[in-house]
């Protein structure tokens, strides 16, 4: 049976402020990335996360961001290699600590932002943020973008890679995501997500922004639960596939 997983960004909220809808996203995804703290998140929030993801069954990986509150972690920094080594064995501690405390084991570790989209274009940085992670643990999963340096720099490093794809975003014919600037890069149409997500898994193909169809094989999708509309997606997701007999399954089970 063909398998995918299904992964969502959550324990974004912080102090007094409240952000996405934790509770009803567990309820349909099968991995979720909890924010460590820096661009999101407290220790607080972490905690209460982790043991919400363990309620539902649902597997962690450590969301690791820039130092920037202020700007959710979606603002370049100039940070070094070795800044990116530091960053990532930072919060990989901080979030192992709770973890830890709730009986659970890392599943995958998957950078935020800003982060995520600089080491996708920069293998010096994703070289050193697996390193971080193979030194702490090398069974911890790397989520990336697709073709993407992470990808790359995951399998020199002889770690477990997995690439995600993203249902609501369209793909330029490298297939890097289209700038948001772009007309058509955000797909609002649901059926026309649900069919790519379809076509993605059976096919390993996906049509892009100008119409024409690349390799594009991934092991999870992304999706989002920060409105009831978004949830209600994820819900449509999870029946479309069950409808296509596409197993959802956490990425230890797939990768």
């Amino acid at each position: 049976m063909l398998k995918v997983d299904l992964n969502s960004d959550l324990g974004e909220s912080f102090g007094n402020y409240t952000l996405g809808l934790d509770g009803e996203v567990l309820e349909y995804v099968s991995s979720a990335n909890i924010a460590c703290g820096w661009h999101a998140g407290d220790p607080l929030v972490m905690d209460k996360t982790i043991a919400l993801a363990k309620e539902h069954g649902v597997a962690i990986g450590a969301h690791t961001g820039f130092p920037d509150l202020l700007g959710f972690g979606r603002r370049n920094m100039a940070i070094t290699p070795y800044e990116a080594y530091t960053y990532t064995k930072y919060q990989l501690g901080a979030f192992y600590g709770f973890a830890k405390a709730h009986g659970l084991s890392i599943q995958h570790i998957k950078p935020h932002g800003a982060f995520y989209n600089m080491c996708a274009v920069d293998i010096a940085l994703s070289r050193e943020v697996c390193r971080a992670v193979h030194e702490f643990d090398p069974q911890i999963i790397l989520l990336g973008l697709a073709g993407s340096q992470m990808i790359q720099a995951a399998q020199e490093a002889g770690m477990r890679a997995a690439s995600e794809f993203f249902a609501d975003r369209a793909y330029m014919d490298d297939g890097t995501l289209a700038p948001r600037r772009m007309d058509g890069s955000v797909i609002h149409d649901q059926s026309i997500a649900l069919a790519r997500i379809v076509k993605m898994i059976k096919t390993g193909m996906v049509t892009t922004i100008t119409g024409k169809d690349i390799p594009l094989k991934c092991q999870s999708i992304c999706v989002h639960g920060d409105n009831k509309n978004a949830v209600a997606f994820v819900n449509l997701i999870r029946q479309k596939l069950t409808e296509e007999g596409i197993a959802v399954a956490p990425l230890e089970e797939i990768v």
